[in-house]
């Protein structure tokens, strides 16, 4: 029984995103979907899996891993005040979604602790804290993958949504170590929790040189990345438990760290594999084969526990909507709301420590999972049909260019407005008269640091210096790599090999008339079609990372739209490639295309697509 069992969760894992997938089944999360499936072929249902020593170790590193992934999901150039700068929504208000998160789960905190304390004062569940932590909590992973598949990760309401869940799932989990010592009777060793951030802290600290050598030395045999994600999970899980706090906590630190150390796409989707792969859909499997219905539905108070619970995790996040609903669209601010009302991820581990503790018992644990379920099931779907993109809430590239002159100008007209959005700056009074009903320009005394963040010179993803003094430019350049601007463009009209290379070492990229202008002479002489596809106005030439797992580890000839571009070459790992319709496209592969632009544009966004 106890092989069959196994073999019944690993085949079930193999079969359901298949079937899935096979009938469309979009609204529903597969996490939710496996609990289900697991509930049928459980102790609720056929009975035909067990809860075996094998399942239960592999259950548990289930959780471990998810709780390390979701610690890897963390975007903390998002958390950064000077990456997250304010950005228009489509109801044409300024937002930061820092601060919007935060506003929101502050509401989402005090309303959870007044559902909870209402819990009590009805006699349907005593455990205030428990019940509280439970109510604030959001699935993360669960957001994530729903914004990815809208396509709003990157948009003023999808970073405030993810910023939102961030905080519902980091939040819960302190919470949660806090009351687990409390509770656990070591309350007076709450203060070596320090030491588990510590450990981490030290780890990354040591790893990050190390790290960048791993990943030149290691092989298909080795595999030095994946190797050193288990080691930090193993060393923070065993610091952890050592001090005290849960387990998990130290996996999602883990995790975190692994993020810092900015790991390759190669090696996020290697850990995601395995994780999602096998252990994960395991652990939920499990979850839902050890939830006994029977026993809920013998028990009545229990019955009567589950609406009350289901109305409780939605009524948590009801504040989100009212904050959301000043800055957002009001329609897309009731879906926002809907969505961080997905609550499965932590609620999981935060029962199995309320069951190991023996504050919560076996069918009340149920019944909270059961209503868990039901939200997670609902809460997408609401979401899914009641989100409507507006043109408006789209975010673009923002693009900071300093100097307005016959080379400028031309560029601004030029970047699609789809993909970017250019803000100009000088400090000459003429050529802003001149340039001014042109585009978006400003003009400011001096081109210094105080009156460049004053009027936002620095709040961009792309900075461009392009005046004609070189010297005006490379200081402007090196005032916005200080700033932390994300890619830094600057002109310079002659040539110093020195200067180039100095730059290039302080990660600003360099447009140097002399070069380009000689490129372009031997295109023309050597590939004609490359200078008219690079000066032709019909057509664009494009680069993209791929990132749409549905086009990596296939051959070009595949791709369904292969027909509609022409790929010139493709860099891998910092080689460029030459390609053909064998070549298979690898996950942070950079494609240089070219095509007409309505559906250059439709290709890019697709391959770029997470």
């Amino acid at each position: 029984m106890s092989q069959l069992s196994l073999f019944l969760v690993v085949l079930l894992a193999l079969v359901i995103p298949i079937f899935m997938a096979r009938f469309r089944v979009n609204n529903v999360p597969t996490a939710v979907a496996e609990i289900i499936v697991g509930i049928i072929m459980g102790t609720s249902g056929f009975n035909l899996i067990s809860s075996t020593h094998d399942l239960t170790f592999l259950s548990n590193l289930g959780v471990i891993l998810l709780m390390f992934l979701s610690g890897m999901e963390i975007d903390f150039e998002l958390l950064s005040r000077k990456n997250n700068q304010k950005t228009r929504s489509q109801a044409g208000k300024m937002v930061d979604p820092l601060t919007t998160a935060l506003f929101a789960f502050v509401g989402i905190a005090i309303t959870s602790c007044v559902l909870a304390y209402i819990l009590k004062v009805i006699g349907l569940f005593s455990e205030v804290p428990l019940a509280a932590i439970i109510f604030m909590t959001v699935a993360l992973g669960v957001v994530i993958a729903t914004l990815k598949e809208k396509d709003i990760l990157g948009r003023p309401i999808g970073q405030t949504i993810l910023l939102t869940a961030v905080l519902g799932e980091v939040i819960p989990l302190l919470l949660l170590t806090i009351y687990a010592s409390v509770h656990g009777g070591d309350a007076t060793r709450l203060w070596l929790i320090i030491l588990l951030f510590v450990a981490a802290i030290f780890l990354l600290w040591r790893f990050q040189q190390p790290y960048l050598w791993f990943v030149k030395v290691t092989k298909a045999t080795t595999q030095l990345d994946i190797r050193l994600a288990f080691f930090l999970i193993f060393a923070l899980v065993t610091v952890a438990e050592t001090v005290g706090a849960e387990n998990i906590l130290g996996a999602f630190l883990a995790g975190t760290v692994m993020k810092l150390l900015e790991p390759s796409e190669a090696t996020k989707d290697k850990l995601t594999s395995i994780g999602y792969g096998f252990f994960i859909p395991i652990f939920f499997i499990m979850t839902g084969a050890r939830l006994n219905l029977r026993s809920v539905f013998a028990h009545p108070e229990a019955l009567m526990l589950l609406p009350i619970l289901v109305i409780f995790l939605l009524l948590a996040k009801a504040p989100v909507v009212g904050v959301f609903m000043r800055k957002f669209d009001h329609r897309n601010a009731f879906a926002g709301g809907f969505l961080t009302a997905t609550t499965i991820t932590i609620v999981l581990p935060t029962l199995q420590v309320a069951r190991r503790l023996k504050v919560i018992s076996t069918t009340q644990s149920d019944v909270f999972i059961l209503a868990a379920v039901v939200v997670c099931i609902v809460s997408p779907i609401i979401f899914n049909s009641s989100f409507k993109l507006r043109p408006e809430d789209r975010i673009k590239q923002r693009v900071i260019m300093i100097g307005a002159n016959t080379f400028t100008m031309p560029v601004v007209h030029d970047l699609h407005d789809k993909w970017y959005s250019v803000k100009m700056f000088t400090s000459d009074a003429e050529r802003y008269n001149t340039f001014n009903n042109r585009a978006d320009l400003t003009l400011i005394d001096k081109l210094d640091q105080e009156n460049l963040e004053k009027a936002g010179g620095f709040e961009g993803d792309i900075f461009v210096a392009a005046m004609r003094n070189d010297q005006e430019n490379i200081r402007l350049g090196e005032l916005a790599r200080k700033e932390g601007v994300k890619r830094v463009i600057i002109r310079l009209n002659h040539t110093d090999a020195e200067v180039i290379h100095k730059l290039v070492n302080e990660d600003i990229e360099v447009f140097n008339f002399t070069n380009v202008r000689s490129s372009l002479m031997r295109a023309l002489i050597e590939s004609p079609a490359v200078y008219h596809v690079m000066t032709d106005t019909k057509n664009v030439l494009y680069s993209v990372v791929v990132r749409n797992t549905t086009y990596t580890g296939r051959p070009l000839r595949d791709w369904n739209f292969v027909d509609q571009m022409t790929v010139s070459r493709i860099r891998r790992d910092g080689k460029w490639i030459s390609p053909n319709g064998a070549t298979v496209i690898e996950p942070g592969d950079e494609v240089i295309f070219s095509g007409e632009f309505e559906i250059a544009d439709r290709i890019r966004k697709i391959l770029g697509k997470e």
